[in-house]
């Protein structure tokens, strides 16, 4: 029975838990216009950045706002949009969280895709 016992409590104590979440959104307030008919714009590339944090009794890290800031960062620095018509499109924002019973790692990644576009009346 106490083997047993302290298999049970081993067992209990070497588990996790997680959770993951995701939200697809299009935050730009731009207005820009994207005549799909007329072909006025072309993907460039696939961007992401990650944010992690862990906290101690639910103590310490960055808030939740701060780490999606810090991953939009990291994104906008990867896109190299500088003096050109590009934008980000579809952009993810997803959330993975650790729980080891004092413990919490929380990880955000952000993902978008960078559009630039084109004259839709110029000749190829």
């Amino acid at each position: 029975m106490k083997k047993m016992f302290l298999f049970f409590l081993l067992a209990v104590l070497c588990t996790s838990c997680g959770f993951h979440s995701g939200l697809t959104r299009n935050t730009n307030v731009h207005n820009t216009n994207v005549i799909l008919s007329e072909r006025n714009f072309r993907v460039v590339s696939n961007v992401q950045g990650t944010s992690e944090s862990e906290y101690i009794f639910g103590i310490g890290g960055m808030s939740k706002s701060a780490m999606i800031a810090d991953a939009r960062a990291q994104i906008l620095q990867q896109a190299d949009m500088i003096g050109k018509s590009c934008a980000l499109v579809n952009e993810t924002v997803e959330e993975h969280n650790l729980f080891l019973l004092v413990y919490t790692k929380k990880q955000i990644t952000v993902t978008a895709q960078v559009v630039e576009f084109v004259d839709a009346n110029a000749k190829k």
